[in-house]
């Protein structure tokens, strides 16, 4: 999706670029010929109409070889996918904004070790599993985001359940892409 000498699109442009190409029947280009896209990483490419959420879906370890195809299946599966929505329809797609979130490793804590301005949760009991990014408007306590992720998991607060954390860095449209200091207090572009 870029050439020698073009200037590399930062993730959530890009990504924004390949939700415009699925709406209209295309398919995925190439990703950015850039050492930033080459390497595995998991993502979470959220879509917002209106600044109201319009699709999010993501994962937690890469399921491709590259982030630059993670995108591409996240934006892919944020448009079409996400089943709390229909698809994507042509006359909204212009109406969208996006933000990619890019997830560092997660690691077990507890709760008394997160901060949602800084730090993702994911709980987990069983087979269930729920997942929330931080940084999101409305989440300010640990309490209640860790009260999210257990009802996106169907886990009763009453239940046993492990708690694990991770790092995000978030990219908006018109972000580089290039690696940015997520710093003591968590990802700088945010």
């Amino acid at each position: 999706m870029s050439t020698p000498g073009q200037e590399v699109p930062g993730p959530a442009d890009f990504a924004l670029a390949l939700v415009h190409l699925y709406v209209g029947g295309g398919r995925a280009p190439d990703p950015p010929a850039d050492p930033f896209y080459d390497r595995p990483a998991a993502c979470f490419v959220t879509l917002k109409k209106h600044g109201q959420l319009r699709g999010c879906i993501g994962t937690l370890e890469p399921a491709e070889p590259s982030l630059g195809r993670e995108i591409e299946r996240n934006a892919y599966s944020s448009a079409m996918r996400d089943p709390r929505f229909p698809p994507v329809d042509a006359d909204e797609v212009d109406a969208l904004t996006c933000s990619v979130d890019v997830l560092g490793a997660s690691e077990p804590c507890s709760p008394a070790d997160l901060d949602p301005q800084v730090w993702g949760v994911i709980v987990e009991s069983g087979f269930r599993r729920g997942v929330l990014l931080p940084a999101l408007e409305g989440v300010d306590t640990v309490e209640h985001q860790v009260s999210i992720a257990l009802q996106k998991a169907g886990i009763s607060p009453e239940q046993g359940y492990d708690v694990r954390r991770f790092r995000v860095t978030r990219y908006r449209q018109g972000d580089p892409a290039a690696e940015l200091d997520a710093g003591p207090d968590g990802p700088v572009c945010d």
